[in-house]
């Protein structure tokens, strides 16, 4: 990692290139991350700097708004490629076509530089005729939108940019901008081996675009391919890295690459956001919404990954920290999709499914690749019992992401739903091989194997195996691997679940019908092998229950005590049935 002075200078020149190239977002990320540089003490003190150490567990500032004096710093960082001369060349002609791009009047910017012959007058042009044709593709799905939602429009501009991106960059014509630019078109048609290469080109020769990165990362499907990337070291390709890890569901490896980062970058705001969805992915609700809590807090307008804080607290059943955070984001921006899809969540929660889905389906309509709305709008028609409406959401949310175990596991459920479950069984298995550590998902499955059509216990036993491997929080597994034990007349090993089950039960003093019958079991079972003061134990237990329960083990009591002063063999008291 290199220093955090040579951070500075590169994003501070980096964000300046990246908006004169109309590269928003990536400007913005920039920015985000060279405020969330730590400042020297010894050079910045408490009285002349706007940020300041925050009194949370995770380290925050905004808290005074003071002006810094900025130190002027030389040109001898890491020198960018990127060669400026083409600046006066072109100069005002950029400027006007920079200022119609601005005003999203993209055909009209490429219009003035159709004669300037600059690397940087070619990018906005390509890039602007590139937006063009992807405002047309919009306004024709709009238009010429199917029954399903589903549309064939194209960016009629992909294949004269791919002609001409193509010829410049053999001719050696080309920026580290206009690579970026030619693999962003070639992953839309679908050529990403040769996107991937083109995209390592541009981060290899500037590593300052963050879009270029985000472009590869989303072609870096498997770990091989990750791997066999050819990339240059710097301390981008680290925020790279940990984003590929989370996207390849590999949270411990992110979460190591963000809390190295965060060395440097000890306030940025996206790393703490990042840690939090390697949490959200961990099922770590608690430190997310702590996480999440101390963002709103720093940065009270913001609206990205709120949809992750909402599905925490949706989750949590907090119903009154997610009405407050669904009118935050309606008074924030209520027309982007991670605002509709929060209040989605919000009346989800309230059980006006009917209401939730209007709001998915407007997240939709800003951006139909809005993979969270398909998947949570799938959940809603399963709740409205809209099985087909379901089905085409989950399909649609999978077609975007072919990842996203969520999807699978929705048309998984839907389908048993269906009283289909070979069709079920398929989609379980997809999930949990995109989600290995995932309990619930191993329950599902199990439970249908489980189903009068399967009947396959031994395979629904293996799947609630691997549900208590991985750590259970719903406390299902090992009862029910008790239960199937006992059904197939194994008593030895669902003597032997029972008793974890009772353990777990009374480590998280919990109390109910599973215990009752763990107990019931565990004292029938100590009594048969003549295990008396055992049985004794577990049936003295049994009488802080009342009703029939507690009718049950006097019964079983009396019959205990009798096997132990007698000697004599005594009829079993037949346990509840399993």
């Amino acid at each position: 990692m290199c220093s955090k002075e040579s951070c500075r200078t590169e994003l501070r020149t980096a964000i300046r290139q990246l908006s004169d190239r109309g590269l928003h977002s990536a400007a913005k990320w920039a920015a985000e991350q060279l405020v969330g540089i730590e400042l020297d003490p010894a050079k910045f003190t408490p009285s002349n700097t706007r940020f300041q150490r925050g009194s949370s567990s995770i380290r925050r500032r905004f808290r005074t708004n003071e002006i810094t004096s900025t130190p002027a710093y030389g040109m001898s960082y890491v020198s960018t490629p990127v060669m400026e001369e083409d600046e006066v060349v072109d100069g005002d002609f950029y400027l006007l076509a920079k200022s119609y791009f601005d005003c999203r009047e993209y055909r009209r910017a490429a219009h003035v530089l159709h004669d300037q012959n600059g690397k940087k007058s070619m990018f906005l042009r390509c890039y602007a005729l590139y937006l063009a044709g992807e405002k047309r593709k919009e306004e024709e799905m709009i238009e010429l939108e199917g029954p399903l939602g589903k549309s064939d429009a194209v960016n009629s501009e992909l294949v004269s940019l791919d002609r001409e991106l193509s010829t410049l960059r053999k001719n050696g014509m080309i920026d580290p901008f206009g690579l970026y630019l030619y693999g962003l078109v070639l992953k839309e048609k679908a050529n990403e081996n040769l996107a991937r290469t083109i995209l390592v080109e541009s981060v290899n020769s500037y590593p300052w675009n963050w879009n270029a990165w985000s472009e590869l990362l989303s072609l870096c499907t498997t770990i091989d391919i990750l791997n066999s990337l050819n990339l240059n070291n710097h301390w981008m390709k680290d925020f790279f890295l940990a984003g590929a890890y989370q996207e390849l569901r590999m949270h411990n490896e992110s979460l190591a690459k963000y809390e190295s980062l965060q060395g440097t970058f000890s306030f940025s705001n996206y790393i703490q956001a990042q840690i939090a969805k390697a949490q959200y992915s961990l099922r770590e609700f608690d430190q997310v919404e702590v996480i999440f809590e101390e963002l709103l807090r720093n940065d009270p307008f913001r609206v990205e990954d709120m949809d992750m804080y909402s599905n925490v607290l949706y989750a949590k059943e907090c119903f009154s920290a997610l009405s407050y955070l669904a009118h935050r984001v309606f008074m924030t921006d209520k027309y982007r999709p991670e605002s509709c899809c929060i209040i989605g969540n919000y009346y989800s929660l309230k059980g006006m499914h009917e209401k939730s889905v209007v709001y998915f389906r407007r997240a939709l309509k800003l951006n139909k690749k809005y993979l969270s709305a398909w998947t949570l709008m799938g959940h809603e028609y399963v709740e409205m019992k809209n099985t087909p409406a379901a089905i085409d959401a989950y399909r649609r949310a999978v077609d975007i992401n072919p990842c996203d175990y969520r999807a699978w596991y929705g048309l998984g459920q839907t389908y048993e739903m269906m009283c289909m479950p070979f069709y079920a069984l398929h989609y379980f298995r997809k999930s949990v091989s995109l989600q290995p550590n995932d309990s619930r998902l191993w329950i599902a499955m199990a439970q249908c194997y489980e189903t009068d059509q399967l009947h396959m216990l031994e395979e629904a036993i293996k799947c609630y195996r691997r549900a208590a491997n991985c750590n259970d929080r719903e406390a299902i597994a090992l009862h029910q691997l008790a239960k199937l034990h006992q059904k197939l007349g194994r008593h030895e090993e669902a003597a032997f679940y029972y008793e974890k089950d009772l353990e777990r039960m009374e480590a998280e003093e919990r109390e109910g019908p599973n215990m009752f019958e763990a107990l019931v079991f565990l004292a029938t079972h100590c009594k048969t092998h003549k295990r008396f003061e055992e049985a004794e134990v577990y049936c003295t237990r049994l009488l802080d229950y009342t009703g029939p329960e507690k009718e049950k083990a006097k019964s079983l009591l009396r019959a205990i005590r009798m096997a132990k002063t007698s000697g004599f063999p005594v009829m079993d008291v037949e346990p509840f049935p399993p």
